[in-house]
């Protein structure tokens, strides 16, 4: 049902109306309305809802803004509305004022909606692919990755509320370079372990988790791999390595509380011959030449800075090549949209990879790619550089140890990804108010004593307050949070369609504030039969939206605290 999107869609249509009525009686000219705002102004006083549509058309219609507002008024049909009054204020504003009946409506609307209270269908079953993490499994999963994966995990709850039908998908990138390093760095951590003097590589990698892998391959087989042929010492080092890696991935991302559909293998791409067949469809398209003994991909022709290597002159395929490939695939699969959650320092990658797919003939405009800026944390007012268990990075597992994996989410959650975001170690672990996570969820568990409290007192909360009752809830707290209620439908339909998950950390970051000021101003368990009933309806309509939104972004809703 939506209401309060209803109410504001039928006033945009109202608005919409006005204005072609004034223009064919000849008070207005233009050739297209403007994209207008209709939303609830600061200040209360200038009424429920606000638009600045008379300020947009000023150009086209060369009138001040005060008098087109003045003609729109006067040629607005409000009949079978809830608007009461229309104003202009300021430079151009038309205020709206609203019938306050139309209050009642929400409090039922939230008990009945229940947990699917919120969902609106935009996505209409298209299938959309989020790509998140995606990990080199050469190491622990660190602070970028735990970033990506609150980002990702949110954003496909949130597509999936919205309507869409949603795959999560970890793409393992288990060849190439990187694989060839990791194989090196375990084979000398090995042969370390067992007295061989070995120069440690340039290029390997120096977490102390290899060591531990290396240990744990002597517990399991002793010195069997010493006199072993190095190439075959190296490949059961990465199957034992990539093995234990990836299982480690899997697991702590669990524990942040993120599954995935699909676990894709980049190295299946090159095995199957897929990423072959994909270079060759990109030459026969007529963007792929030789030079060097290297084959290039010619994505100055897409607007790029210099072409790009796709084939090294050793007959390697880059990852770049494989990438194409493994995006090649996804559409293939039939997915209508895909999203990537990339660090920002993939920038440079993203229009080359968009024009890869238009040269293969997909809407480039379907491959969407967020990036996501830097995480530092911060602790005692000062960076963390180092970290206990790698020696050189912090760890997923590492935070979640420390703050646990509703903080971890939640304060990744309150940043637009464009934004680096300072990860308050000290703050996170406070049981206080100024804790954003610790204010939410303690809005929730107080909703939750409340109903206990009335359940103990014999009061049945399985109530739904009639209109009556529900009239009663006429002060201003309770108004406000109300109408917070109201508009999450919206909200959360914004958010989808920007693909910003961190609106709704906002979202309920305000609602739980509005929750508190009520609390704080009015009894909830009175002697009044009738104002008890409505006001435990609003509490039982404020715990399940909580609830929602938290489930949306991962977090959990405690009971109690």
């Amino acid at each position: 049902m939506c209401l309060y999107k209803n109410i504001k869609n039928n006033i945009n249509k109202c608005l919409e109306a006005a204005a072609e009525t004034a223009r064919t009686k000849g008070e207005l000219s233009y050739d297209q309305l403007p994209d207008f705002v209709l939303e609830e102004p600061r200040e209360k006083q200038h009424g429920d809802l606000a638009t600045n549509i008379a300020m947009l058309l000023t150009k086209q219609a060369r009138k001040a803004p005060r008098e087109i507002a003045a003609i729109i008024i006067n040629n607005i049909n409000t009949d079978n509305t809830w608007i009461t009054t229309c104003e202009i204020a300021g430079p151009g504003f038309i205020n709206f004022r609203l019938d306050p009946s139309w209050l009642k409506r929400v409090v039922p609307e939230v008990i009945i909606g229940g947990d699917s209270y919120g969902k609106v269908n935009i996505g209409n079953g298209e299938k959309v692919q989020v790509e998140f993490v995606s990990a080199n499994p050469t190491g622990l999963l660190h602070m970028g990755n735990a970033r990506g994966a609150a980002l990702g995990d949110s954003i496909a709850s949130l597509l999936s509320m919205v309507g869409y039908e949603v795959s999560r998908e970890f793409y393992i990138n288990d060849a190439g370079k990187q694989i060839y390093n990791f194989a090196l760095s375990l084979e000398a951590r090995y042969l370390q372990l067992l007295g061989q003097d070995v120069t440690f590589p340039e290029a390997g990698y120096k977490g102390e988790d290899l060591i531990e892998t290396a240990k744990r391959i002597i517990e399991k087989d002793g010195d069997k791999y010493l006199t072993m042929e190095d190439e075959l010492r190296r490949e059961f080092m990465v199957r034992f390595g990539l093995e234990e890696k990836i299982t480690c991935i899997k697991n702590t991302l669990a524990e942040m509380g993120i599954h995935y559909d699909v676990w894709f293998s980049e190295q299946s791409l090159h095995d199957s011959g897929y990423l072959q067949s994909t270079i060759e469809e990109l030459e026969k398209k007529g963007y792929i030449y030789e030079k060097e003994e290297a084959l290039w991909f010619k994505s100055t022709l897409l607007g790029d800075e210099k072409d790009e290597v796709v084939v090294r002159n050793n007959g390697i395929p880059t990852y770049f090549a494989a990438d194409i490939a493994y995006h090649r695939n996804k559409f293939e699969r039939g997915f209508d949209k895909v999203i990537n959650v990339w660090g920002a320092d993939h920038h440079g990658h993203v229009a080359r990879m968009k024009g890869a797919m238009k040269v293969l003939g997909y809407n480039s405009d379907n491959l969407q790619i967020i990036l996501m800026q830097l995480v530092k944390m911060i602790q005692d007012g000062e960076v963390v550089k180092m970290s206990k268990r790698s020696g050189r990075y912090i760890t997923l597992q590492d935070l979640m140890d420390e703050v646990g994996k509703d903080a971890a989410r939640f304060f990744f959650l309150l940043r637009d990804p464009d934004s680096t975001v300072e990860f308050d170690l000290d703050l996170a672990k406070a049981q206080s108010s100024d804790n954003p996570v610790y204010y939410v969820q303690y809005a929730h568990a107080r909703l939750c004593s409340i109903l206990r409290q009335a359940e103990e007192q014999g009061w049945d909360t399985n109530i739904n307050p009639s209109d009556e009752q529900l009239g009663l809830l006429t002060s201003q707290e309770e108004e406000d949070l109300i109408k917070k209620l109201a508009d999450l439908p919206s909200e959360i339909e914004v958010a989808a369609r920007l693909i910003e998950p961190h609106r709704l950390a906002h979202y309920v970051l305000d609602l739980a504030a509005l929750f508190h000021t009520f609390y704080n101003s009015q009894r909830v368990l009175v002697d009044d039969v009738d104002l008890k009933t409505a006001r435990l309806g609003l509490i039982k309509a404020t715990k399940q939206v909580l609830a929602n939104v938290l489930g949306v972004l991962g977090v959990s809703a405690p009971e109690k605290m």
